[in-house]
């Protein structure tokens, strides 16, 4: 939805872009939202020596970068590399997709109806974006609870319509999975009931409505605690939580206990 876009990003933010060219000082790369291009030099590449550019990118590659300075006066955007964690990484690719998978919906319901993508824009894109922060979490929501909360936004009613039924039809929630390894011994008498009721804990702690916790045995000592949420930063979170959570309830008892992440 690009008539409605900012020109130029801000610094600090992480933007998706297109690997362009590469030099021998850096790369030039397409910032894809918007329509931009970027010098990613060879010194924000990554954080150690960097002899061969193209054993970290290669051309028509999309990488996640994070804006480092902007001059809109000379047509002038620095990014890096080096500085998007793997988490910001692939938060921000999931977030990309989903922009553009509600991006191909409405135009999917322009051509159902026979409206521009551009008049599309503005009776519906545009006003969803504004309400709910985002196209995608406005169409999602309409998936979810019908038409009528497009129609209070003035969306006529043959638009609204048609995009909560592609909306029903084409979105599914989408969780991301995160999982770790907790070692937890405890050699008392109810070492095992102590352990039992420490994962019982971890796997019933509250959760956001979306969000699922399952705790199962690999093989004593080692549980596993699988964690659903819908990005990653809260799938974390979560994560942890449930770790600290059987940790604290081991330990208290007599018992002790390791926890690490895995990829």
């Amino acid at each position: 939805m690009t008539s409605e876009r900012v020109e130029w990003p801000e610094t600090g933010e992480l933007v998706v872009a297109t690997v362009n060219r590469i030099t021998g000082y850096g790369a030039y790369v397409m910032l894809d939202e918007y329509g931009r291009e970027g010098l990613l030099h060879i010194s924000e590449i990554s954080s150690t020596w960097v002899k061969n550019i193209r054993d970290f990118i290669r051309e028509k590659q999309k990488v996640v970068l994070k804006v480092l300075q902007v001059d809109s006066r000379k047509g002038h955007v620095d990014v890096s590399l080096r500085r998007v964690s793997k988490v910001e990484r692939r938060e921000k690719i999931r977030s990309w997709k989903k922009d553009r998978r509600a991006e191909s919906l409405l135009n999917q319901a322009s051509e159902k109806l026979g409206i521009s993508p551009e008049a599309m824009n503005e009776k519906a894109g545009f006003p969803i974006e504004k309400e709910f922060g985002g196209l995608y979490e406005g169409l999602e929501k309409t998936a979810n609870e019908g038409a009528t909360i497009l129609t209070k936004l003035g969306i006529p009613e043959d638009i609204a319509t048609t995009l909560e039924n592609i909306a029903k039809e084409r979105i599914r929630a989408i969780l991301v999975k995160r999982t770790g390894l907790l070692e937890l011994e405890c050699t008392k008498p109810n070492g095992a009931v102590i352990i039992r009721d420490a994962l019982s804990r971890a796997q019933n702690m509250k959760t956001p409505k979306e969000a699922k916790i399952r705790v199962y045995t690999v093989s004593p000592p080692s549980y596993r605690i699988e964690v659903l949420a819908e990005n990653y930063k809260e799938a974390e979170i979560l994560l942890q939580k449930a770790a600290d959570t059987a940790l604290q309830t081991v330990t208290k008892l007599g018992g002790q206990g390791d926890f690490r992440t895995e990829k």
